[in-house]
């Protein structure tokens, strides 16, 4: 119960960091975004430092270092993916797959569920693609390459929770502090060679360091659920994260929540239910 309590904070802390990312993506570059959100995100890192410890053995900087690279990549190829669309079509491809990758890992690794459980993952994967879709999903035709780069988005954001769930559990926030640091170099990086093509738009400075913090906090709350619980179960209720950023779009954009997404929020609800029940 504990594990699955964290696993829905850090899916709500997903949605939220998003939604506030996609805001302060609309008056800048996106990279300009992430410059001011990933120092936040590195700085509370940091703060939790001695609070909750890290140890930097060589696996929590090695898993560590493998989680921030596919960090970086998942950034990269989840933008590129929703520029080509069409997003209500690629979207919960990208969602299905960061979910149903870690759920693959945790029964190659043993875990087991009961029956209820093997109830519910089905159904929180459903949900996933419910939510996520929007309206009129399926209305177009994705291109073989968009599709594949939605994939590989994807598996980018699963890795990420992969190499997390991998690190030692005694490692603290180490895992985190590599991560951080070794996915803002990367980004920095690109935003440095590609400066001219950032345009002279200022960001939001304080809602893109909100959605760093956030993001932040999600990563911890997964990465605490995953040493309490199976990463089959954790993976696929994190995966929820569309719920957070549909409803916050609802409440401070105004946003329809189309009946689809309706069905998927019910459905996430009844999958959560079951899944507590293993």
């Amino acid at each position: 119960m504990i594990a699955l309590l964290l696993a829905l904070g850090s899916s709500l802390a997903y949605g939220c960091a998003d939604f506030l990312g996609g805001l302060g993506a609309r008056k800048a570059h996106v990279l300009r975004t992430v410059m001011i959100a990933a120092p936040a995100s590195l700085a509370v890192e940091l703060l939790l430092w001695p609070v909750l410890g890290a140890s930097f053995s060589t696996a929590a900087l090695a898993w560590g270092a493998a989680s921030g690279v596919a960090s970086a990549a998942a950034f990269a190829l989840l933008y590129r993916t929703l520029a080509i669309g069409p997003m209500n079509v690629l979207s919960p491809v990208t969602a299905l797959v960061s979910a149903a990758l870690p759920v693959t890992v945790g029964l190659v690794q043993g875990e087991r569920l009961a029956i209820a459980g093997l109830v519910g993952l089905p159904l929180a994967l459903m949900a996933v693609v419910l939510i996520s879709a929007g309206h009129g999903a399926g209305s177009a035709r994705p291109s073989r390459t968009a599709l594949l780069l939605a994939f590989g988005a994807g598996a980018a954001i699963a890795l990420q929770l992969v190499c997390l769930h991998q690190a030692p559990s005694d490692s603290g926030v180490a895992p985190l502090i590599v991560g951080r640091a070794v996915s803002s170099a990367v980004t920095l990086t690109a935003a440095g060679l590609m400066r001219r093509r950032l345009g002279a738009e200022r960001p939001a400075y304080a809602v893109s360091a909100t959605a760093g913090v956030l993001d932040s906090l999600a990563n911890l709350l997964f990465l605490l659920a995953a040493r309490s619980g199976d990463l089959t179960v954790v993976a696929v209720i994190t995966a929820l994260y569309p719920a957070g950023t549909v409803l916050l779009a609802r409440g401070v954009l105004a946003e329809r929540i189309h009946r689809g997404q309706l069905i998927g929020l019910g459905t996430a609800a009844v999958a959560v239910g079951l899944l507590a029940l293993t």
